[in-house]
């Protein structure tokens, strides 16, 4: 597989993530789930042009494809991932990198994709429900599709999960990775970092006041934690365990922080 890719050495582990990745010389390889959504990844990326962000760029195979045997590379890119202390750098680096996304097309397989973070997706914009909620987010669920209210924004091309997939580095600017693409507006993606900052962060509500744009952020904090809920909701229930405790509560407080903005 690293011969398809011109490349040689030895892998080596990287930190964070789900810990599947691995990095050979000036490559980083990672395993896919789902080979048409990789290539569609890749390719967006393989041409992207924004002002004030990178991106890694994809390998092409010697087979002039983006996935082998089941993995993807891109080049190594150093870098600090964030977003501790630097949340107005990740927003800045969100807004740009949506910017030049603006054009590209809605792709074919989101509408096929079932994993629960595309389950969740649909929940959180009321394309799906879930019927019974695990106890422990039962409540929750309710109280936040109730605070939901209809929003007529423009959709695009975004990344979905960006919290924790930025790169800092001084004096250059700052590397988005691991796209993970939806159909939703720009600041939607904002919106998911910042309940993720709240969540898992240790962020306050001094993030929201970061990168709140417009009236309708507020519904879109709303979205994005149910988002946050149901796929932990998704998870649990697929692997037959309960939802943790001190999860629930967690969820719970940041809710109540939404439902005072």
């Amino acid at each position: 597989m690293l011969d398809a890719f011109g490349v040689a050495g030895t892998p080596v582990p990287l930190p964070g993530g789900e810990g599947r990745s691995v990095r050979v010389g000036g490559a980083v390889f990672k395993p896919v789930d789902d080979p048409e959504e990789a290539e569609w990844c890749a390719s967006v990326m393989a041409g992207f042009q924004g002002d004030g962000v990178r991106v890694p760029r994809p390998l092409r195979s010697e087979l002039g494809g983006f996935v082998v045997d089941g993995w993807a590379a891109a080049e190594f890119v150093e870098g600090k991932p964030g977003p501790g202390g630097r949340w107005p750098e990740l927003f800045a680096a969100s807004k740009g990198f949506h910017e030049a996304l603006g054009g590209v097309e809605r792709p074919g397989f989101l509408k096929r994709r079932t994993h629960p973070w595309a389950v969740a997706d649909r929940v959180a914009w009321g394309a799906a429900t879930v019927v019974e909620p695990m106890p422990g987010l039962r409540g929750l669920l309710d109280r936040l599709i109730a605070l939901r209210r209809p929003l007529h924004a423009r959709s695009q091309v975004i990344h979905g999960d960006l919290a924790g997939n930025v790169l800092f580095a001084d004096g250059v600017d700052p590397v988005v990775i691991d796209f993970s693409p939806y159909w939703r507006p720009p600041a939607y993606g904002e919106a998911v970092a910042v309940v993720d900052g709240l969540l898992w962060w240790e962020a306050g509500r001094e993030v929201v006041e970061l990168a709140g744009r417009g009236d309708d952020f507020a519904q879109l904090l709303v979205r994005a934690l149910i988002f946050r809920s149901a796929t932990l909701d998704e998870l649990c229930r697929r692997e037959g365990r309960e939802i943790p405790p001190a999860e629930a509560e967690r969820f719970a407080a940041v809710a109540d922080l939404i439902a005072r903005l």
